[in-house]
């Protein structure tokens, strides 16, 4: 989702301060996971303050030591936003289809609405659903890894384009990771495993996205023209990724959204390359993915009982504190 679309150059390994890296560190920590699961407000917990931010405890090193090492990992190597996007479909991928195996589970929740959702585009001989494959997708991809990241680096300009840790603070993250993942493995799979052929399949297409990741070209050709402003960028961005989360769990739904998204990569990927693309119009856009969430959390229907009272408190709670983290990284690039 983001600033050039090319590559930028590494900044000195002698320049950067642990010390400084730390706060963005923990800044995406944070928000990766509350954008990935209680930004659109769907789980029972969504008014109980203290349940929300124990949740954090398990969903940080999930989520967010991911997003770390995707960044840590770009930037170390010199790469720009297409190798976010891919490790993020490849972690993403992971998680659905390996980990917490959601994308094949078929009661991995509990709810009539798990099935509204993904028996009318189940694909038997599969055991998957081509709506939960997209929603699955893009929710890793957009909200869990890439909009957390174009936000934090937003807030630390001067920073976004460098490592932000040493060895010492990477293996933290590799090892809080690494626990995530047996936990939440260990937790959904007492009771249901995918398939052999299911996750051979899935580990196959997560080792060709990283292989993808690194196989693209650093750098990308200029094209002729200047870049549209940032405001129009989050607007149309924000259409197609509320378009994108409205979009009916059909087979004709199903192809709009290839469409919608397919639309809004096309368009960032062109103007990427011209001149005037910068780290603004990437907040422009991960801020959008985070409007259209924290929005749209008002209409829905969380699972299980809930105090609609606290939802709407903890929903607005969460909008206006969008809102201050999208204005305070606007300031910094400003000020940048």
């Amino acid at each position: 989702m983001a600033p050039a679309l090319t590559a930028p150059a590494p900044g000195p390994a002698s320049r950067r301060s642990p010390r400084r890296g730390l706060p963005p560190v923990a800044g995406l920590l944070v928000l990766s996971p509350v954008c990935a699961e209680y930004l659109i407000g769907y789980d029972q917990i969504i008014g109980r303050p203290l349940e929300l931010l124990s949740g954090l405890l398990l969903l940080a090193p999930l989520y967010g030591a991911a997003a770390v090492l995707i960044r840590e990992i770009t930037r170390r190597a010199g790469r720009g936003w297409p190798t976010i996007l891919l490790l993020s479909a490849a972690c993403g991928l992971a998680q659905a289809g390996l980990v917490d195996q959601s994308l094949f589970n078929p009661g991995f929740v509990d709810d009539p609405s798990w099935d509204r959702e993904r028996l009318p585009t189940l694909v038997p001989a599969l055991g998957v659903s081509a709506s939960h494959v997209l929603n699955f997708a893009a929710g890793h991809v957009i909200w869990s890894f890439a909009a957390p990241i174009a936000v934090v680096e937003a807030c630390v300009p001067r920073l976004a384009d460098r490592p932000w840790l040493g060895k010492a603070g990477t293996g933290v993250m590799v090892v809080l990771y690494g626990l995530a993942i047996l936990v939440f493995f260990h937790e959904h799979t007492r009771d249901f495993m995918a398939a052999p052929r299911q996750l051979g399949a899935t580990a196959a297409l997560v080792l060709a996205l990283v292989v993808a990741a690194f196989a693209l070209p650093r750098r990308r050709a200029a094209r002729p023209g200047r870049a549209p402003s940032p405001w129009p960028v989050a607007g149309i961005a924000l259409v197609l990724l509320a378009a994108h989360q409205l979009i009916p769990p059909t087979w004709a739904g199903a192809v709009a959204d290839v469409l919608v998204l397919t639309s809004l990569g096309g368009m960032l990927w062109w103007w990427s390359a011209r001149e005037g693309w910068g780290r603004v119009h990437a907040l422009a856009v991960g801020g959008a993915a985070l409007l259209v969430n924290a929005g749209l959390s008002f209409a829905v229907e969380p699972l299980g009982d809930v105090s609609y009272a606290a939802k709407y408190a903890a929903n607005a709670a969460l909008l206006l504190a969008v809102l201050a983290l999208l204005a305070g990284a606007r300031r910094r690039l400003r000020g940048a």
